[in-house]
């Protein structure tokens, strides 16, 4: 049975659909302007002078590759910008930074070559492990991502080791492959004493842009820790006697226990009659006034109650430097510190989209007024966040809580594969920008992926759980976007079949493509057809049954010679037998399917391109995405 999105659309469908989406790219340009974090340490890989002393198993190099075949095996490229271990008889020590941390927020990419094994211990006593993981169905605390277990050789046989903690999930890349990590540890804390108040703990570890732990105590150093006692700092180490394993883009942020105090603040309370904009305070109906030593909006007891809000004072910063703050509300609401406005949000604002602050504040007392207009009557919330030197991000408000209930981000409609795969048309997120004529496919074997039929363009695609379908059904579908719930890639996006000139031709954005529909197979997969100038394009994408990949197959039929992007990125490199590794997304192209066709390599306006040219008449060529 043949369908064609023209037919399934209704014509309000297409004036949300345009409407929605212009409304999205303009939010997405304005919170691309500002800053959302403040920056990061940034760990110098031009040399080793950031780490102490070390055995010559450890280097700055250029560039590494790993052989997907033979085990633990790194080749790599004189230079800079990448830390690689390669341990052999009689160099195989660990590495400490030269820095010491107590509580810390880590970013770091990792790569792991084939059957390979490392760790990252945290003041040198607590680990999280790193090791090929790639096709483990149930990971353990053994697994990359695990907090590994500690190990006591006085307990009985098959008890000597304890207290580990396995990834919630597996989100391995394949060896070979840039993995992201990003880690938030506590130290434990310690009385003046130097009794142990606090066990050090894991607030959250993510790999590869997944969620794999989350508030996870460690009683004490894990095994093969570099010390059994525990102190308030310690420095990062990593393990080298176990295999090969590079990293790079190593930055960190440390933090204190110091945060901002309040002084004489006064609340106010003001009717209103639901205006959008903030009235002025001196025409309203003073409601209430009160002494308080904190900004606590639970006050608001009931959704249907129009109000605003009021908090003048002083507050306290601890150390001179740089603070970030962000806003988010239902409602509208100002900021002001020091007199001058630093978030305004007077408006009509909502929970899914913040606003942010950098101000430059001197250690001592400084004047803060805040106002909240709670002019909806069916939703409230709001939180107020800072960071600062040495301060982790937190919310300001107590107890630091989204007031509502509703806050999508708590919602799940979860749509699941089971025996056959699933296709489901939505609006979906790629790159920053709402995509309003898509399908995503959810197969059994957990491998899906985004397609928009538009441009006959592959968007996402990712490993695990299928689609959370709450924002097309929560507030009559307002935002009618599929969520991809697994761990992701994204693609290019852009439109992937076109005519050119020569290999050297600007890629255009737009082309004159018809699409044609879709056709379900035997197996109740999707074949997309597209028609450019007289050639008919097909597009089939299978999901691999053991590893995590999925091939695309690709026929052509037509009267010229056209070009395909497979894939773009940072840079992307040929590696043997017709695989190609493409990078900052980090994934594979594996092209070893047809003889005929080879793709090319190019680099256009700073960004590296993998094309193909197809001949004219009939064609059939494959190659599989693996990640």
């Amino acid at each position: 049975m043949k369908y064609s999105f023209y037919f399934m659309l209704l014509a309000a469908y297409f004036l949300t659909s345009c409407l929605d989406n212009a409304k999205e790219s303009i939010e997405v340009t304005e919170v691309e302007k500002q800053i959302e974090f403040l920056p990061f340490n940034t760990i110098s890989l031009n040399d080793m002078t950031a780490f102490k002393p070390v055995s010559e198993n450890w280097q700055v190099v250029d560039n590494v590759v790993a052989d997907r075949i033979k085990e633990k095996t790194f080749y790599s490229k004189a230079g800079s910008g990448i830390l690689l271990n390669t341990p052999k008889k009689g160099a195989n020590e660990n590495l400490f930074f030269n820095f010491e941390h107590g509580d810390i927020e880590l970013e770091v990419d990792v790569m792991m070559p084939v059957k390979s094994n490392s760790g990252l211990y945290f003041q040198g006593r607590y680990e999280i492990q790193l090791l090929d993981s790639w096709t483990i169905k149930n990971p353990k605390h053994s697994d990359i991502g695990g907090i590994y277990q500690r190990w006591d050789e006085s307990r009985e046989e098959g008890k000597k080791g304890y207290e580990g903690h396995p990834p919630l999930v597996n989100t391995a890349k394949a060896p070979g492959l840039w993995q992201r990590f990003k880690i938030k540890f506590h130290a434990p804390k310690f009385d003046q004493s130097g009794k142990k108040i606090k066990n050090a703990s894991f607030e959250e570890v993510w790999l590869n842009g997944v969620l794999i732990q989350k508030d996870i105590e460690v009683t004490g150093p894990t095994r093969a820790a570099a010390f059994q006692d525990e102190k308030p700092k310690g420095a990062l180490m990593i393990q080298g006697d176990h295999g090969p394993v590079a990293f790079k883009n190593i930055k960190y942020k440390l933090y204190g226990d110091k945060k901002l105090s309040f002084n004489n603040l006064i609340l106010k309370e003001y009717e209103t009659d639901g205006s959008k904009k903030i009235p002025n305070l001196d025409a309203l109906q003073l409601a209430s006034e009160i002494k308080t030593d904190s900004i606590n909006l639970l006050k608001i007891a009931s959704k249907k109650i129009r109000k605003v809000m009021t908090y003048s004072g002083s507050f306290e910063i601890p150390e001179t430097g740089d603070y970030l703050f962000e806003m988010k509300l239902n409602g509208g609401g100002l900021l002001i510190i020091n007199n001058d406005t630093i978030i305004n949000m007077d408006g009509d604002y909502n929970l899914n989209k913040s606003m942010f602050s950098n101000i430059f504040l001197n250690a001592g007392s400084n004047q803060i007024d805040l106002i909240y207009n709670k002019h909806t009557p069916w939703k409230r919330g709001f939180n107020l966040y800072v960071e600062g030197p040495k301060i982790q991000k937190y919310s300001i408000q107590e107890p630091a809580k989204l007031l509502d209930s509703g806050d999508r981000n708590m919602r799940e409609i979860l749509i699941e594969p089971k025996s056959v795969p699933v296709t489901q048309r939505s609006f979906v997120m790629h790159k920053g920008l709402k995509r309003t004529h898509c399908i995503s496919v959810g197969s059994p074997q957990g491998i899906h992926y985004s397609y928009d039929l538009t441009t006959s363009a592959l968007l996402n695609l990712w490993y695990g759980s299928f689609m959370n379908a709450a924002d097309m059904w929560h507030s009559r579908g307002e935002h009618q976007l599929g969520e991809p719930r697994g761990f992701s890639i994204s693609s290019h996006g852009n439109v992937e079949f076109v005519l050119l000139k020569n290999k050297k031709t600007n890629w255009p954005k737009n082309e004159n493509l018809k699409q044609l529909g879709y056709e379900f197979n035997s197996q109740e997969i999707p074949v997309f057809s597209h028609k450019l100038g007289n050639t008919i394009i097909t597009n089939t994408f299978f999901p691999s049954d053991d590893e995590r990949s999925l091939k695309r197959v690709i026929t052509t039929n037509g009267d010229k010679t056209i070009w395909h992007k497979i894939a773009e990125g940072e840079n992307i490199e040929a590696l043997k037998n017709g695989l190609y590794i493409v990078n900052n997304e980090s994934y594979y192209i594996d092209f070893s399917g047809h003889e005929g066709l080879k793709p090319l390599v190019r680099k256009i306006n700073n960004r590296a391109e993998l094309i193909v040219k197809i001949p004219s008449g009939e064609q059939r060529f494959n190659y599989s995405i693996i990640w």
